[in-house]
């Protein structure tokens, strides 16, 4: 079904249970994943989170300034690249960090066609470090690459298996949504992805599907056509 696909993760996924930190059983549990859709021919770009690490704007408020503590959060995006790099090596898969700023020896400098070139012949890129300025969000940084690249969808890698009417984990009686569109999801403030994001991605006629990236095999599933989590789309 899909062909080529943006993947996001959360930097809390990375932190394990504790969402702090990097826990090496989740990054080897996400990196058989990855690897798997990707021998099965699928094309996976990834863009991290680094809520694990430091969140700018949670600092805001503790001392930090926003655009410092933003430059300290994309930071961590790229310590979580590298550490899911490493275990994507692992697994036998070509895995190269991509940065939004050159850094240079520790990763490369983004260029939109280097990182195709990787996802073309098997390889997965990680595309670190946001859109590289602050007051962006990584999920805004994720829509912004899915288009550069030409990805067929965004998929957000979660702990639930798609959008609710209410957080799951708090509320028993939410219920999910099967598919929705953007205006719907924005109307009904289903927080699945920030307003910029959202923009990009209509704008841009990007679908976003919402899935449970703890379920094992769901990327498989996905790119064997099978229906799992919410789709949202324009």
């Amino acid at each position: 079904m899909y062909r080529r696909v943006l993947l996001k993760l959360s930097g809390e996924s990375l932190g394990g249970p504790a969402g702090k930190g990097l826990d090496t059983q989740w990054l080897e549990k996400y990196a058989k994943e990855i690897a798997t859709a990707a021998k099965a021919g699928l094309q996976i770009a990834i863009v991290n989170g680094g809520g694990n690490i430091f969140r700018g704007l949670q600092g805001v408020g503790k001392g930090f300034d926003r655009v410092d503590g933003d430059k300290m959060g994309m930071l961590a995006t790229v310590i979580n690249s590298l550490a899911l790099k490493m275990f994507l090596k692992a697994e036998g898969v070509e895995a190269e960090v991509f940065t939004s700023t050159p850094m240079e020896p520790h990763a490369k400098y983004y260029m939109r066609d280097d990182a195709v070139k990787l996802l073309e012949r098997g390889g997965v890129a990680l595309i670190a470090g946001g859109t590289g300025n602050p007051f962006f969000t990584t999920d805004s940084g994720a829509a912004l690459r899915a288009l550069e690249i030409g990805a067929d969808a965004l998929l957000k890698g979660t702990r639930v298996d798609g959008v609710y009417t209410a957080d799951p984990e708090k509320d028993p009686s939410a219920k999910k949504y099967d598919e929705l569109t953007f205006d719907e999801a924005i109307s009904k403030h289903l927080k699945v992805m920030d307003q910029t994001a959202y923009a990009l991605c209509s704008d841009g006629k990007m679908p976003i599907i919402v899935f449970d990236m703890n379920e094992g095999g769901n990327l498989t599933k996905l790119l064997n056509g099978e229906k799992v989590g919410t789709l949202v789309h324009p």
